[in-house]
């Protein structure tokens, strides 16, 4: 109830600002330095940090920022293509005392202000994939214990960093084999890691709920593009389970390609497609595997229609 009252309190007069804010094009990352400094086990400074009275939001696109803000997923906000590719670094002061909870409507604040956003939500009737159980009944061994909220106040671990998200806070540590592991709190704890020498991207989770991954299907068919098909739980499946998927990049440049975006054609006219004989395992046959399906179905979906938006914000 105090958060909610202080969140109140800096509405009270109008919107909810940031105290000051400076809105500046990101550079290109130094993926040479991002690698080294993953490769030593320290994880780069990216994405939304809130603390101490700060909000950074580093190297992040306008989708992700809006969807920040309306506390959506990225594949909620409907816009142009470019509000993927063009990212921005933010770096604001919140009024003293304001709450941590209250960064995202200032953050919508700033985006009307500064980039002129006009919004309007939707909730429509749109082609989605279905996460349903397999005729022969789930394969999925339960989770050995359910996940527990983070608490913030507990020191970090060596090379951890503290993240925000959609989802609540979250804590990331990149481990000295490559692989990243992300703890989300209740929403589990994942392990991922790209091979590039099989093009494969294995994703490991010791307890995960199933709308969990869905979302994180969802994830990975935006890999390809921002006009994928959304990942919607129809398992009816309760509670927490394991999961490990191998999923191959040829897979992901296919689904793109099947929800509708146009990927250009290989040397010789041969187009991406999931019969790459390059690629690892299927996205379709890893989720078959665990008992699953998708199927192509209808649902209603909620959305952010951009009405307009500036692609340079004014002047700090």
């Amino acid at each position: 109830m105090l958060v909610v009252a202080l969140i109140m309190t800096y509405t009270a007069h109008g919107q909810a600002t940031f105290e000051v804010a400076t809105v500046k094009l990101a550079a290109p990352l130094d993926m040479a330095k991002i690698a080294a400094a993953m490769q030593a086990g320290q994880a780069p400074k990216l994405g939304p940090h809130v603390e101490g009275g700060r909000a950074e939001y580093t190297y992040m696109a306008l989708r992700e920022l809006i969807a920040l803000a309306y506390s959506l997923k990225p594949y909620q906000v409907n816009g142009p293509d470019w509000l993927t590719t063009t990212r921005f670094d933010i770096n604001a002061k919140m009024p003293e005392g304001a709450p941590k909870d209250a960064a995202p409507a200032m953050l919508q604040t700033l985006l009307k202000e500064r980039f002129k956003l006009t919004a309007h939500p939707s909730t429509e009737e749109q082609p989605v994939l279905a996460l349903v159980v397999a005729k022969n009944g789930p394969k999925l061994k339960p989770a050995t214990e359910a996940p527990t909220p983070i608490d913030e106040n507990t020191p970090l671990k060596p090379g951890e960093i503290k993240m925000d998200s959609l989802d609540g806070p979250m804590r990331v540590k990149v481990n000295s084999d490559g692989s990243t592991t992300m703890n989300m709190g209740v929403k589990g704890i994942f392990i991922q890691k790209m091979d590039m020498q099989t093009k494969t991207l294995h994703i490991q989770s010791s307890a995960m709920t199933m709308a969990g991954f869905a979302d994180m299907l969802t994830r990975v068919t935006q890999m390809g593009g921002s006009n994928s098909r959304q990942v919607v739980d129809m398992t009816s499946l309760k509670g927490y389970y394991e999961v490990n998927l191998d999923i191959s990049l040829a897979e992901i440049l296919a689904i793109a390609k099947a929800s509708g975006i146009d990927l250009p054609a290989r040397a010789g006219g041969q187009s991406s497609g999931a019969s790459d004989p390059d690629g690892g395992q299927l996205v379709l046959e890893s989720v078959q595997e665990l008992g699953l399906r998708l199927e192509a179905r209808k649902a209603s979906v909620n959305r952010l229609v951009i009405d307009s938006i500036a692609k340079t914000p004014t002047e700090n």
